[in-house]
């Protein structure tokens, strides 16, 4: 299930009319727009820092930029691995698929990864509230291709890459389904194109599920694959989906040595609005020794 942050409350119902009949009233003005109040017309914080500032722009740029470099120099280079963890793998000791002769290819998430999903975030900002709503996203897979925008940077990424020699394929928990409107919004969003089976794998594809290592094999086990990019963990390894420990599962990601994939192989996208990473309570978030008390509020 996606985490997402409270959208804001409805629009404010437009004032009565007020005042006397005049003999002679003027000419009437056009109509206005009735106003909205300033806390009910803003998207939650997330979906504001996500989808409309441009220090999300600059840092998807900025990732993408890195990978670029990245696969460069691996394209030169000739890596014996690629960055897709074993079967029998473990984060604390991992290794990798072999790449032998494959061809090079570059794996990524689609949603909010790629693809920023405008229309389907802006119809859930204005719901009255509630949790996640799987069916309204399935619809959204349907038929809201034309609502989608890339994420700054990945057009040109997905370009470069090509013209390296990299094969880009898409990896997403879109419905196998759905696959036609998924390789569709691809396309009108400059990322195509995405053909199922071959550079598209979506949900539904193998028994994994939710899970993405099954469709990671399958892929690694005709390219090479020299960079991930994803926003959420699971798009590298459905290892640290089983963790649900808020603490202990950022200690996955930030001890170890699997800490030495981050940049150099995996390419992490902040997603504020929804994911594996949106919970936690002011324990699991706030360590009970690194929490200060203003003097001047006594103890």
């Amino acid at each position: 299930m996606k985490v997402r942050l409270a959208p804001g409350s409805a629009m404010m119902a437009m004032a009565a009319l007020a005042g006397c009949a005049q003999v002679a009233p003027p000419a009437p003005a056009p109509a206005a727009a009735p106003a909205l109040d300033a806390a009910a017309d803003t998207p939650p914080a997330g979906m504001q820092y996500l989808y409309g500032s441009a220090e999300a722009a600059a840092i998807s740029q900025q990732a993408y930029a890195a990978l670029l470099g990245h696969v460069r120099a691996l394209v030169k280079a000739r890596p014996a691995d690629s960055v897709v963890l074993a079967r029998d793998s473990t984060l604390a000791a991992p290794h990798f698929v072999p790449c032998g002769d494959k061809p090079f290819a570059a794996v990524f998430d689609v949603d909010e990864t790629l693809l920023l999903n405008l229309g389907f975030e802006y119809h859930d900002a204005r719901r009255a509230g509630g949790p996640y709503d799987p069916a309204a996203w399935e619809r959204f897979e349907r038929t809201g291709a034309a609502t989608v925008a890339p994420i700054p940077g990945a057009v040109a990424m997905a370009d470069a890459l090509r013209g390296l020699g990299v094969t880009v394929i898409f990896n997403t928990n879109r419905s196998a389904a759905n696959a036609q409107p998924t390789a569709e919004a691809l396309r009108r969003a400059g990322l195509g194109p995405a053909v199922h089976g071959e550079t598209l794998f979506l949900k539904g594809d193998d028994a994994d599920g939710s899970g993405k290592d099954g469709r990671r094999a399958t892929i690694s086990a005709t390219y090479c694959v020299i960079a991930m990019g994803g926003d959420q963990l699971g798009d590298f390894s459905d290892l640290f989906m089983a963790e649900r420990d808020v603490p202990r599962r950022r200690a996955l990601a930030a001890q170890g040595p699997i800490t030495q994939m981050w940049g150099r192989g995996w390419f992490l996208l902040p997603n504020p609005v929804y994911g594996a990473a949106l919970r936690g309570s002011f324990d699991d978030v706030f360590p009970a020794d690194k929490r200060w008390v203003d003097p001047t509020q006594g103890e």
